[in-house]
């Protein structure tokens, strides 16, 4: 039998694509920090905020990559 896996809401974290030192990944920039040329805009901000951009994580399991962000920023031109 499989596991159950739950979704459960409500989750309070930081989540942001800001490189820094103490990282042993790489991760992509923010586009929104990218087209500023800033690392002022977080996805998520514990007890603070959420993007309202951001459109949730998304998981990869064939490559094991579970941090995957869902992003909209400049989506109404993309189109």
């Amino acid at each position: 039998m499989g596991e159950k896996i739950m979704e459960l809401g409500g989750a309070n974290m930081d989540i942001d694509l800001i490189q820094n030192k103490k990282m042993t990944w790489k991760c992509d920039r923010c586009p929104w920090n990218e087209a500023e040329k800033t690392d002022k805009h977080k996805c998520a901000v514990k007890n603070v905020s959420l993007c309202e951009y951001f459109r949730g994580i998304k998981v990869d399991k064939s490559k094991d990559q579970w941090d995957i962000v869902l992003c909209a920023y400049l989506s109404k031109t993309n189109k």
